[in-house]
């Protein structure tokens, strides 16, 4: 659904737009209850028919809501439009790290300040029971000021304390003979490469591949195809930063600001 500008859903009007991706559209709009600028979330009208799209959507929608950090997008209101969910969060001023990651390696300030802004939030998330499963450098947008903000929950399990081994599980239960594998492969944890379960620690290693391409400019993991980039997550390690041959940047990297698109989530068909 291409929604042009001036368009009123609600209370809201649409001013342009700010990017696309597989988990929906992104616009600029304008709350003219509040007088301020937010960003409107709409799942594309192809997708709204599809049972599997429109529950990740309300997955994203209830894991952000039940978050208030200030390293985590926050979401303001949901709703339908002409049948069409949509979210409303703040809307973010700068670019995505993966932008900022485009002109090579951030310095180890850089570096560390963002990891651990991203530690925040991954915290924050998980002490409320929420698995972000897609972390990657497309999901975590860094403002004009510096601040680190995680992006799109829309893979994310819910974890509930009566939860068996078997719900929430990255592979879909009805699966007998293949499974599907949700996130995006040079980012998984292992256990989301084998179809397992996923908790914290898949979020952890996801930031430790995120760390590692911060520091050294690199990808941790990244092969020529996808199969061969999900068995080095299983069986190698990257190379020590130390090998590179280009040396970890001590000194501050440059800034700049543009509006961040999104990358769609891999849905990998694996041999059960």
């Amino acid at each position: 659904m291409t929604l042009p500008a001036g368009t009123k859903i609600g209370p809201y009007e649409i001013v342009a737009p700010l990017g696309a991706g597989g988990m929906g559209e992104v616009y600029r709009a304008k709350d003219s209850r509040l007088g301020r600028d937010v960003a409107i979330k709409v799942l594309p009208a192809s997708m709204s028919r599809d049972a599997d799209r429109l529950r990740r959507f309300e997955t994203e929608a209830r894991a952000v809501a039940a978050l208030n950090h200030p390293n985590i997008l926050s979401l303001h209101d949901i709703g339908t439009y002409e049948g069409v969910p949509y979210l409303v969060s703040e809307c973010l001023e700068g670019q995505s790290l993966r932008q900022e990651l485009s002109s090579g390696a951030l310095s180890q300030r850089h570096a560390v300040e963002y990891g651990m802004q991203i530690a925040q939030g991954l915290a924050s998330a998980h002490d409320a029971g929420i698995v972000h499963r897609d972390l990657k450098p497309e999901n975590i947008f860094i403002t004009r000021d510096g601040r680190v903000k995680i992006l799109d929950f829309g893979l994310a399990k819910l974890s509930r304390p009566e939860t068996t081994s078997d719900e929430g599980a990255t592979m879909d239960a009805e699966v007998t003979s293949a499974g599907v594998v949700l996130g995006t492969a040079r980012y998984m944890s292992p256990e989301q490469v084998r179809g397992e379960s996923a908790d914290a620690r898949s979020d952890i290693f996801a930031l430790g591949t995120v760390l590692y391409e911060m520091l050294s400019g690199n990808r941790a993991f990244h092969r020529d195809t996808t199969a061969e980039t999900m068995t080095a997550i299983l069986k190698e390690e990257p190379p020590e930063l130390s090998t590179l041959s280009k040396p970890v940047i001590a000194g501050d990297g440059t800034d700049c600001a543009t509006v961040p698109g999104e990358e769609t989530a891999a849905e990998v068909p694996i041999s059960a």
